[in-house]
């Protein structure tokens, strides 16, 4: 292995897969390092989920592969990986709905340690006040933020958001983004999927804009102009 790629956290190469006979990304390449962020976006339906997906181990490799601490992912199974510190947050079914706010945030863990959530629940005092109602009954936002703090809580060295801020207030995005950034501080990685473009540069530090299963840009997120990044995300 290179010096380069062992200084990368977690790589995809080559990646080619989909469902059934249609083969939704088709090559897509791209790394994020220890304590930074890579950021994807694209228009609806251009492969993002699939690719969260596939680097989460719920979606197999038609071609290509994905490491992790340099260590290929092919036969470690999805709840395997969490155990190797690769946590991911779906876009969608986010929550066990029939089960309270405390018991989803406590379900995969066996400690309970308070301090392990103080952090993320003084920032969203509403699930704090809400840990014994069903997590079903939470609007959608708040759901989010449900899944979003399970997943901060996990403490992972990387973790995968698939829209994370789908349906949540602008204040608590703005929460939500300092959370990112001091777990980045700390040293932990991200890979999160993002159509709110302000959310994606408050945390990113690079960015990859794909469509049609292909990356169309690449880079670091400095280097990139509002206007060129808005034009992967319209329709």
């Amino acid at each position: 292995m290179s010096t380069e790629a062992s200084a990368e956290l977690l790589s995809f190469d080559g990646l080619v897969c989909g469902y059934g006979d249609t083969m939704v990304l088709r090559g897509l390449s791209g790394a994020v390092g220890p304590g930074r962020v890579l950021g994807v976006l694209g228009r609806n339906g251009v492969g993002k989920t699939t690719l969260m997906r596939a680097l989460a181990g719920f979606l197999p490799l038609r071609q290509g592969s994905v490491t992790f601490g340099g260590r290929d992912l092919a036969r470690v199974a999805p709840h395997q990986r969490l155990g190797l510190g690769l946590a991911y947050a779906p876009q969608e079914d986010v929550v066990f709905g029939d089960l309270s706010v405390q018991e989803n945030l406590w379900l995969h863990l066996d400690d309970r340690d308070p301090a392990r959530y103080a952090d993320c629940l003084a920032m969203f005092p509403r699930l704090n006040e809400r840990l014994a109602q069903r997590a079903g009954s939470l609007s959608g936002g708040e759901r989010k933020l449900l899944s979003f703090t399970r997943t901060i809580g996990l403490r992972a060295a990387l973790s995968i958001l698939d829209e994370p801020t789908e349906g949540v207030q602008p204040e608590n995005i703005d929460r939500m983004a300092a959370v990112v950034r001091r777990r980045k501080a700390e040293g932990a990685s991200f890979v999160i999927v993002e159509q709110n473009l302000e959310f994606l540069l408050a945390v990113a530090d690079d960015l990859m804009a794909i469509d049609h299963g292909e990356c169309l840009l690449k880079g670091e997120a400095a280097q990139f102009g509002r206007e060129a990044l808005e034009s992967h995300l319209m329709v």
